[in-house]
This record gives C-alpha cells, structure tokens and sequence, in this order.
C-alpha cells in the first residue's frame, strides 16, 4: 500500500468506526438536526411575520441560510469528537497501529460528512414541509446541496484543528459557541443584509456564512431581483468566492491539522 493509498484505506475504516459510534451515540445526530429545526420553526413562524423579503417569500429565504446554520453546527461534532478521543486516550492506541496520521482525521471528517447528508436530507424535508421551494433547475439544486456538502468537510477541517489546538471539550465548546454564533447572525442567514448599518452591513457581506447562504439561494432558486443587490464581490460572485473559500480552508487545515495531531499523539 504506497503513501497514497493509505491514509484513504485507514480513514474508511475510521470513518466506518465513528459512524457505528454515532449510530450508538443518536444524541449527537439529534443535536445535530433538532437546533437547527427549531430555527425554522422560530424564524418561519415566530420573525416570519414581521421580517418581508422584497419578491421571496421568507421560508424560501430562509431555508438556505438554516441549511448553512446546520452545517456549521454538524461540523463541530469532528472537534467534539477529537477532544474526547484525546482524553480517553484512543489517539494512543491508533499509534501503537501501522497507520496514516491523517488517515485518523480523514476518517473523522468523512463520518461527519455522512452525518452533514442526513442532517441536510431532515432539514430539506422539514423545509419543505413548511413551505420552501426551489425554482431552479434539478441540477442546480444538487450543486447547491453539493456546495454545501463541501463546505461542511472544509468546515470540519477548521473545528478539528481547533479541537487538537485546545484538547479538551469545554475548552471547544467555549470557542465553538463564540466562534460560530457571530458568523451566523452577523451573515445574511436570517435577515437581507442591506438593512444592516454600513460597518456591521460590510462584515456581513464579507462573513463566508453570507457567502455560502447566497450561494445556495441562487443555485436553489430563492432570490429575486426584487432584493437590493449589494455591491461586495462574494455576493454579486457567490458560487466562485464559495468554492474559493473551501478550497482555501482545505489547502490551510489538512495540513495544519495533522500537524497538530502528530504533536499530539507524540506528547
């Protein structure tokens, strides 16, 4: 088995391990679908009826950013994940093994990744049931689903490097929570951006959740030339600053976070 191969055949099999924990452990895929579902019905229901969309019903604008809202959520469950192999000290078993470094967050990302699809095929059904619409092609709507897959394994990336930076699960959690809720509500996720006040308007449009919310609207249809156009590049060019963003994210984590995972399982 040449350098190639191996780290991809040891992170199947890790992969295969973390997805028979989480069948075991369905709390974390709950967490996973339950939060975000509980958005849809506060935002569709609850904010709906006061916040208009100029040409798009609110459900339809909604969806995606709640679909990006889940995927940010998902990923964390890799830096959670990490944190608590570390102190169980399963990371010491894995190095006593003839195994890839990376094969071990190969295989924890690509669990996640499965996670991220059931979440998406749940939060997808739910979204439809009360009321989102696509009015795109079916193609562009499994890109829009595709675009956001690849942004929850680059994003699972991002928490694992966290996650072996910091070692332990309220040490994560902590930075997870202030990490992850300012890039939710300061993005066009819930609200048309455009409404903002111009310093907080820009971080905004500039926040890579925006960049990716847009992406998905247009590729599922839920925009409307009705809505005030901003003039920040990531949103008039969503769908290529989206694919930058992961690629971006990819090209500066893997290698960052098996670095750091080397270091830790030699410590």
């Amino acid at each position: 088995m040449n350098a190639l191969t191996m780290p991809a055949a040891d992170g199947w099999t890790i992969a295969k391990r973390n997805a028979l924990k989480i069948r075991r452990s369905p709390d974390l895929l709950g967490a996973a679908v339950m939060f975000p579902i509980v958005f849809v019905l506060m935002f569709a229901y609850v904010f709906g009826s006061v916040i208009d969309i100029p040409g798009v019903p609110y459900k339809e604008f909604l969806l995606p950013g709640i679909f990006v809202q889940a995927v940010l959520i998902s990923a964390q469950t890799t830096g959670y994940t990490l944190t608590l192999d570390l102190q169980k000290g399963i990371f010491d078993r894995f190095r006593s093994l003839p195994m890839a470094p990376s094969g071990v967050l190969i295989g924890q990302t690509v669990s996640d990744l499965l996670m991220n699809v059931a979440s998406l095929v749940v939060m997808a059904s739910v979204g439809v049931a009360v009321g989102w619409r696509t009015h795109s092609s079916p193609q562009e709507v499994v890109l829009g689903f595709a675009l956001l897959l690849l942004f929850a394994y680059a994003f699972s990336w991002f928490t694992a490097t966290v996650a072996l930076a910091l070692r332990t699960p309220e040490s994560f959690n902590n930075i997870a929570t202030m990490v992850s809720f300012p890039l939710m509500f300061v993005s066009n996720a819930f609200l048309d951006t455009s409404e903002l006040p111009a310093p907080l308007r820009v971080v905004a449009e500039w926040n890579p959740v925006s960049t990716f919310t847009q992406a998905a609207r247009e590729l599922f249809g839920n925009t409307s030339t009705a809505m005030k156009a901003s003039d920040a590049w990531p949103m008039q060019h969503a769908v290529p600053a989206s694919l930058i963003w992961i690629a971006v994210i990819l090209v500066v984590f893997v290698p960052l976070a098996t670095r750091l995972y080397k270091k830790a399982v030699s410590a």
